[in-house]
């Protein structure tokens, strides 16, 4: 069955950096355009990139542009996030995506 299996996740201070990995399995990954989503406690799951099947395309919102860089390693099947400039309202549990499959979360939080 599809898996996808969040990591990296942790306690950093603003301005930290944190990298994201989303182990996969279960499809065919180079098929795949894969996606990171957070949530914070009552709101929705908000959209944060997308990263095209070659990888050669990305797509990020706009609170997180400049900031953050969504990768893949197709050989690994791994989609990445790395997190950098990170500040208090990044905080939330970051989940990875393909079509209608979502991993468990990981919990990123930003404080001093």
């Amino acid at each position: 069955q599809v898996q996808l299996v969040e990591s990296g996740g942790g306690l950093v201070q603003p301005g930290g950096s944190l990298r994201l990995s989303c182990a996969t399995s279960g499809f065919t990954f180079t098929q795949a355009v894969m996606k990171w989503y957070r949530q914070t406690p009552g709101k929705g799951r908000e959209w944060v990139a997308t990263v095209s099947k070659s990888g050669n395309y990305t797509v990020y919102a706009d609170s997180v542009k400049g900031r953050f860089t969504i990768s893949r390693d197709n050989v690994k099947n791994v989609a990445y996030l790395e997190m950098n400039n990170l500040k208090v309202e990044d905080t939330a549990i970051y989940y990875c995506n393909q079509l209608h499959d979502w991993g468990q979360g990981t919990q990123v939080t930003v404080s001093s």
